[in-house]
């Protein structure tokens, strides 16, 4: 017998959804802000540093430093927080609020699965729901131990949308799973492809700065004019490529697993394992599009602007496969709740 849908508790998880994308929203706004002011917060933190790296020297003695002068150390190669990067107040203000939206976007998916007694991932709208979160969460657990503040406009960014494209773009009332989705395995495969695509779209935030680090990097090699000055406070090109290709390996092995268990739930459903519909299809070519990006970084020496652009067109497949492939592709996949 198939469990008792709480409807009123399903509509309560609805309201705090909408909660969660204007917390997020309001987080957005002041990540914005935050970048807006850079160039009076540089200002700042460098007058500063310079004040206090001057009395040192001037108390203690020492050698001059070895950056270029009037040059402090915003933010070093393995984004750990600096004494520097720590005076930006709009960006503590924005962090709180985007706890503060997790939390109640926690509380949304919850109450989700509770009003429907399963977990919260039978449809696009609570697939699309849920991994928003998961990115929120992997974001703001990284930012316990990396500054990675100069993302968090990206990434508030990334949530709202996914946020509003679950409530406007594929809204969905609570109820049961459809028959094919009734199974164990949905507890596995599916839990497992939202983290990895959360990991894939924190690589893919990444990737894009990296892409506006080096630009800037090139102008300013070149003797061109600093035309995005907020970008001081941003690690550099290569630290970069090197947390997005860590993020990509642990995100690729989670997908592997994916694509792994969907072929054996695959074959305990339909009775084999692979069947060429699209949805399978794509999964594969996700995976053939990040082992490519792997191994042409890793043993051909794609690095720099070609490593970027292959996470990026990864992540590309990865939205088509969730938005058009779910939508106008009819296969044994189609149950997306649309």
């Amino acid at each position: 017998m198939l469990p008792v849908i709480n409807e009123q508790l399903g509509a309560y998880s609805d309201l705090f959804m909408l909660l969660a994308a204007f917390a997020y929203a309001a987080a957005l706004v002041v990540f914005a802000w935050d970048l807006a002011k850079s160039n009076a917060t540089i200002r700042t933190i460098e007058q500063e540093v310079l004040r206090e790296e001057a009395e040192q020297l001037a108390t203690v003695g020492g050698p001059a430093p070895s950056r270029p002068a009037g040059r402090p150390v915003l933010v070093d190669e393995s984004m750990a927080y600096t004494a520097a990067s720590g005076q930006r107040n709009l960006a503590r203000i924005a962090v709180v609020l985007t706890w503060l939206a997790a939390v109640i976007h926690t509380v949304a998916v919850v109450t989700r699965a509770i009003a429907a007694a399963r977990v919260p991932w039978g449809n696009m709208y609570e697939f699309l729901s849920t991994g928003a979160l998961l990115v929120a969460l992997v974001y703001l657990i990284a930012l316990l131990r990396k500054d990675l503040r100069f993302m968090g406009v990206f990434v508030t960014l990334l949530v709202t949308v996914m946020l509003c494209a679950a409530t406007m773009g594929f809204p969905t009332p609570v109820g049961h799973l459809v028959p094919a989705l009734q199974s164990p395995w949905i507890i596995i495969h599916v839990s497992i492809a939202v983290l990895a695509s959360s990991l894939f779209t924190i690589s893919f935030v990444a990737s894009v700065v990296q892409l506006l680090q080096h630009r800037r990097q090139a102008r300013l090699a070149a003797g061109g004019e600093d035309r995005l000055p907020f970008l001081r406070l941003v690690p550099s090109a290569g630290a970069l490529e090197n947390f997005a290709y860590r993020i990509n390996a642990v995100s690729f092995v989670l997908w592997t697993f994916t694509v792994m268990a969907g072929a054996i739930w695959a074959e305990a459903a339909w009775g084999r394992y692979w069947g060429w519909d699209p949805k399978e299809v794509w999964s594969f070519v996700i995976w053939v599009v990040y082992a490519g990006y792997l191994h042409a970084r890793a043993t051909r020496g794609w690095t720099g602007v070609r490593s970027a652009w292959l996470s990026i067109v990864g992540y590309a497949c990865i939205i088509f496969n969730f938005t058009v492939v779910n939508i106008h592709f009819s296969g044994l996949h189609s149950y997306a709740g649309v």
